[in-house]
């Protein structure tokens, strides 16, 4: 039977309205949602997606086949702090106010971002957005300019200070400006034991820290339905201490692990150092899953773009002969998958990590990317993702046009100025790769030069028959170095 127009259309109308509240519960929202997934010294090669082959990561492998995996994407830093800072301000080291793991003083938390620092929560905050960290910040103090809060974030909850998640079961988290107690008896994050059994329980608190940082996580999500958010989350895993949960532990052959590791590296002992780490990683796979969960929960799994990349290389290695800093096997594992260097270098190995972006609709499903990337571009990326255009100047280029299969975006040179570790500088130009290293002692390095195309393993310096790219290389350090009195390093120059 024809309903009459008039009727019809108030029909229609009525219809509309019951499912008003169906659509905003399903988190349907014309702009997309964004996640942004910080893993914590997450090696290039610890991931089945990469290559790995004995550590578990089921739910990360399940988001590069449902998206875009990079394969020569790089950190903003060879270290935690000025790593974040560059992925949040969309600064390169050559400009980012933080370029080093400076302590802001004798109490907790890193030297702060200022408040005239436009990070990407501000931008995503002024678009209409909600906006939440999670995991480890370490870029200010509670209540200093590099308050979380202050930098556009409606709420932080985990570690403020990068010292203090150097255990997994510490006294307290953050909560804004809140201090939440956690453990009433926490572990601290360095310890040896030289002699005696080395036992797992006697590095294990009441509340392991990881799994209330996942658990705020998917509630800012499930909260976040029928409204655009961008959500950080920045997992501590696989950072050491080696602390994560027995059942993952006892999930890996107990014939890997021969012998202890008593803390001879650094951090706490661990009966089971090999099934340890690995657990760490599975450990930050399943809060992956947990969060593609809660994102199905409300709908919005398919008006997200979710991106998964790591703040910097694999931990670097020690004087021990078996084990790195705080145990961690990383040839056990081939965590740099045959690149060179570790956490703390300019190198491949200590720069080059994971990148995964998913996103329903625009990017291609199961998609590998060799386009060179770094930090500085997902500023740019999610700008022009929110179709906003912020103050002053970034350093970063959009991937939109590679993520939606268009034209290759031309790439500017990639910088890297680093003051700790000796004192390291890095020009990437094209396939070239230029490097110079113990720039703050008296005798410096000699420049390096790598053909990272033909050349991925870093082992045939081209230095002597690539002059001409190392004076550009200086003329692109000279151009992109502001001068930063807290984290200072000086220009070097062709021939000294």
């Amino acid at each position: 039977m024809l309903i009459p127009l008039r009727p019809r259309l108030i029909w229609w109308v009525v219809a509309f309205v019951a499912v008003l509240p169906q659509l905003s519960v399903t988190g349907k929202t014309a702009q997309p949602n964004v996640v942004l997934i910080l893993a914590d010294d997450l090696g290039w090669g610890e991931l089945g997606c990469y290559g790995q082959t004995r550590i578990r990561t089921p739910n990360i492998d399940r988001l590069a086949s449902e998206g875009m995996r990079f394969t020569q994407h790089y950190s903003g830093a060879p270290v935690c702090a000025p790593a974040r800072n560059v992925l949040l301000t969309g600064l390169h080291l050559g400009h980012a106010e933080i370029r080093g793991n400076k302590q802001a003083g004798p109490g907790e938390g890193q030297w702060p971002i200022s408040s005239n620092a436009l990070t990407i929560a501000k931008v995503f905050k002024q678009a209409g957005y909600r906006t939440g960290a999670v995991g480890k910040w370490g870029l200010g103090p509670v209540d200093s300019s590099g308050d979380p809060n202050r930098q556009g974030f409606d709420l932080f909850f985990g570690y403020n200070c990068q010292a203090v998640a150097h255990s997994y079961f510490p006294a307290y988290l953050w909560r804004n400006r809140e201090k939440v107690v956690i453990n009433s008896n926490p572990i601290p994050g360095h310890v040896s034991k030289s002699e005696g059994e080395v036992r797992l329980e006697d590095y294990q608190g009441q509340t392991y820290a990881p799994d209330l940082i996942e658990a705020e996580a998917v509630n800012f999500i499930e909260q976040s339905a029928g409204k655009p958010f961008f959500l950080y989350c920045a997992f501590t895993e696989p950072h050491v201490a080696l602390q994560p949960p027995r059942r993952l532990v006892d999930s890996y052959p107990a014939e890997w692990d021969d012998q202890p590791y008593r803390g001879q590296c650094g951090y706490l002992p661990h009966p089971r150092p090999r099934a340890a780490y690995a657990a760490l990683i599975t450990s930050l796979d399943e809060h992956v899953g947990k969060l593609m969960a809660a994102l199905e929960k409300i709908g919005a799994k398919n008006n997200t773009v979710v991106i998964f990349t790591s703040d910097n290389g694999t931990t670097h290695r020690a004087s021990d002969l078996v084990f790195g800093i705080g145990g961690v096997d990383a040839k056990f594992f081939n965590s740099t998958a045959g690149l060179r260097g570790y956490k703390g270098s300019v190198y491949e190995g200590g720069l080059r990590v994971p990148l995964i972006v998913r996103w329903p609709g625009k990017v291609k499903a199961g998609a590998t990317c060799d386009f060179p990337s770094y930090f500085p571009d997902h500023f740019a990326t999610l700008c022009e993702i929110l179709k906003v255009h912020p103050p002053g100047t970034r350093d970063g280029i959009s991937l939109l046009p590679v993520l939606t299969g268009k034209n290759a975006t031309k790439r500017n040179p990639m910088v890297w100025v680093y003051p700790e570790y000796g004192g390291q500088v890095c020009v990437r130009m094209g396939d070239y790769k230029v490097i110079r290293g113990k720039l703050s002692t008296k005798a410096p390095d000699d420049w390096e030069v790598y053909d990272l195309k033909q050349d991925r393993e870093e082992k045939n310096d081209l230095a002597k028959k690539r002059p001409v790219l190392i004076k550009q290389a200086v003329e692109i350090l000279k151009a992109q170095m502001n001068e930063n009195r807290v984290f200072p390093l000086k220009v070097p120059a062709v021939n000294s």
